[in-house]
């Protein structure tokens, strides 16, 4: 009885193409490639004999891709919380109304005392009756007002009644008296300060005020 002697074929049939191929391409993922041999067993046409002989395939062939790095989500910082500085220890005292302040005193305008540019003594006496001022105003006897015969008009005389110490202050607005011994005629008004009218005339100190 001869002996029957197998060999090991190579399918070319459809079948087995394409099972060549689905496990070149499991290889191929995996990162080997190996070596399929088909071997027919015994003259059964549906089995097949597989000799895988995984072949190391260098690093060149298979370049691995990096694999996508998950993007970490921003990470939410919390707000830096607000403190409270320490309040200062006259915030917890009771509180009480604030004091006003007191009104600065104001200082009092004081009058420098006018300038004494003459003086002397001279009969006075008054007139009531007139129309016009010798400067044009019109003759009020109640005014403080007088007359003398040569000092410029609105110059400030201040007359003094030495018998009394009363004086009076007057503008001079007129010309007269033309009478010897007197020097100033007062208006009514005038006179009635320093001394009663009745008096008629009397002596007094004037001081030509500048």
């Amino acid at each position: 009885m001869a002996a029957k002697h197998s060999r090991t074929r190579i399918f070319s049939s459809p079948a087995g193409i394409v099972a060549t191929a689905a496990v070149g391409v499991a290889l191929a993922v995996g990162g080997t490639v190996g070596a399929v041999q088909l071997a027919s067993g015994s003259d059964q046409s549906g089995q097949t004999a597989l000799d895988l002989t995984p072949t190391t395939v260098a690093s060149s062939l298979t370049p691995s891709s990096p694999a996508p790095s998950a993007s970490a989500s921003p990470s939410v910082t919390a707000s830096p919380s607000a403190t409270r500085s320490q309040q200062a220890a006259s915030r917890g005292k009771e509180r009480t109304s604030s004091p006003k302040p007191k009104p600065k005193p104001t200082a009092k305008k004081t009058t420098a005392a006018a300038k004494v540019l003459e003086s002397g003594s001279c009969g006075a006496s008054f007139y009531s009756d007139g129309q016009l001022t010798a400067n044009g105003e019109s003759f009020n006897p109640d005014a403080l007002t007088a007359a003398h015969k040569t000092l410029p008009f609105n110059t400030k005389v201040r007359v003094t009644n030495p018998a009394n110490g009363k004086s009076v202050t007057v503008r001079i607005n007129d010309r007269g008296p033309f009478i010897d011994g007197r020097c100033l005629d007062l208006s009514r008004a005038a006179f009635a300060t320093i001394a009663s009218v009745d008096v008629g005339a009397l002596t007094v100190r004037y001081e030509v005020l500048g």
